[in-house]
């Protein structure tokens, strides 16, 4: 059954008028992983010790802080979808099946990043993450994947993002990441 049609009749756009589609029980269950997902974080955040340091909290204060609002939007989200789901959205763009191709651009950005920060650094690492992963979602659009230039402009633009990144981190925040010189600027 396409998402357009309404379950009872059949009809495309039979459900609120053109362009709006029946997510079902959906929306529910999202709400309520969510907030297991909250719950889970808070058992886990239980477990850290919570010795206040010089700034007044402690190391369970951020997981505590994102298991609260990760099980009040759980329980928010479950409640909009148990009175009715979310409603009018436009037509999701992209595929209507899962696109394979696509997910294994992005996993193989994930691996790529994984395996090779120690070897060629954050910045170059990450920015081939980004290159690899823009790949895939123009996949899933049904975009294609744009030429050797198109690739060229991936891979700037990851890095003129992973670069002020690393910056921030190593030298602002003084947080070691893997660099490809020892210099700290790349």
């Amino acid at each position: 059954m396409d998402v357009t049609q309404h379950p009872a009749s059949g009809d495309a756009g039979a459900a609120g008028g053109a362009g709006s589609h029946d997510p079902g029980r959906a929306p529910m269950w999202v709400g309520l992983g969510t907030l297991a997902l909250g719950v889970g974080l808070a058992f886990g955040a239980a477990r850290i010790p919570s010795d206040a340091g010089y700034a007044g909290v402690g190391p369970d204060f951020l997981p505590w802080l994102v298991a609260v609002v990760l099980m009040v939007c759980g329980a928010l989200l479950a409640w909009q979808g148990a009175r009715g789901g979310w409603r009018d959205l436009p037509e999701p763009s992209g595929a209507p099946r899962g696109d394979w191709v696509a997910l294994a651009w992005v996993v193989a950005g994930l691996l790529a990043v994984a395996t090779l920060i120690t070897v060629v650094g954050f910045v170059f690492a990450n920015a081939l993450c980004y290159a690899l992963a823009v790949r895939g979602l123009r996949y899933s659009e049904g975009r294609g994947a744009g030429g050797l230039r198109q690739a060229g402009v991936d891979l700037a633009t990851g890095l003129l993002i992973a670069t002020p990144v690393f910056w921030l981190f190593t030298r602002l925040l003084a947080i070691n990441l893997p660099g490809l010189t020892g210099t700290g600027w790349l």
